[in-house]
């Protein structure tokens, strides 16, 4: 405490005008405004390593960092698994209050313990990836589909703890997603994913890679309520077929790029027409005959 207090009557000394001239009239760093200076044309500029390592350097230095994470509007600690790096994310968690974009993608060591913190403090997210969080739970994506009302992306690959329930509730709070992510979700029944795609007239990244549940009737639901998508990846989806893919031709006419690698039921007959407009992750067959393929009436409904 002494130590603070000789710190706070140093910088108060400093800024007593002195006669012109005088070396000791030289102005500190952290005597520039914080709030119209050095947080927006300073702090905005350094990575979070650079913020955490001047907040070492004195108590002046940390409470200006820590009135910089207050206003920092994009936390991205992607991958990053190293040694107390969770000591570091709590000190975000009660620091920042205007975050938007939250990439937590691979961070193994994140728990709800961790991740409810900032989400309690930020509703202003936009975009939120989880992907390969695989140590939380549904508890803490209640904050993000209740009260984030402002969310438009959501990425959640291989998030086995993705359930019927979690999805089920986003279907109820939010229909103004433009990119989500569930590859690799195994939990999720086809059932809750139809009437979730019914509300998502506004998205244009989509990604089911390797989720089951995805069936010729959840492309054919996408097909009529989601038609500005412009890129799909349903990579391993092997219950769809041509029928689901001919819905998605049919209806999504701003789409540029379709991924269904490993989709042993989808074939040429069905791809050939997108080819014209969008890239296909496949090679074109020559050999197949187009002549084949007579879509069912049950694909408009």
């Amino acid at each position: 405490m002494c130590s603070l207090q000789a710190e706070e009557n140093h910088l108060a000394s400093k800024a007593i005008a002195l006669p012109r001239g005088d070396a000791s009239s030289i102005v500190t760093l952290f005597e520039i405004s914080w709030q119209d200076v050095l947080i927006p044309m300073v702090a905005e500029f350094l990575s979070l390593k650079e913020l955490f390592n001047l907040r070492c350097c004195s108590q002046t230095a940390k409470r200006f960092v820590e009135a910089a994470f207050e206003r920092r509007k994009d936390i991205n600690v992607a991958g990053n698994n190293s040694r107390n790096i969770e000591l570091a994310f709590a000190v975000l968690g009660k620091c920042c209050r205007r975050v938007e974009s939250l990439h937590l993608a691979r961070c193994h060591w994140m728990t709800d313990e961790y991740l409810l913190p900032i989400l309690a403090e930020n509703t202003r997210l936009r975009v939120v990836n989880l992907n390969e969080c695989v140590n939380i739970t549904p508890l803490a994506l209640q904050p993000i589909i209740i009260e984030c009302k402002e969310l438009r992306i959501l990425k959640l690959s291989k998030c086995q703890w993705l359930t019927t329930g979690a999805v089920d509730a986003l279907t109820l709070h939010h229909n103004n997603l433009v990119e989500f992510d569930i590859s690799h979700c195994t939990a999720i029944g086809e059932r809750c994913l139809i009437m979730f795609f019914r509300k998502l007239n506004k998205l244009n990244v989509l990604s089911l890679a390797n989720t089951p549940s995805v069936t010729d009737q959840v492309l054919i639901q996408i097909a009529n309520y989601c038609s500005g998508l412009e890129h799909i990846n349903l990579v391993g989806c092997a219950a769809i077929s041509d029928y689901g893919i001919h819905a998605i031709a049919m209806h999504c006419t701003q789409l540029r790029s379709l991924l269904v690698q490993r989709c042993p039921r989808v074939t040429e007959r069905s791809l050939a027409p997108l080819r014209k407009r969008a890239h296909i992750d496949r090679q074109s067959q020559l050999d197949m005959y187009l002549t084949d393929f007579y879509p069912s009436d049950f694909l408009i409904y």
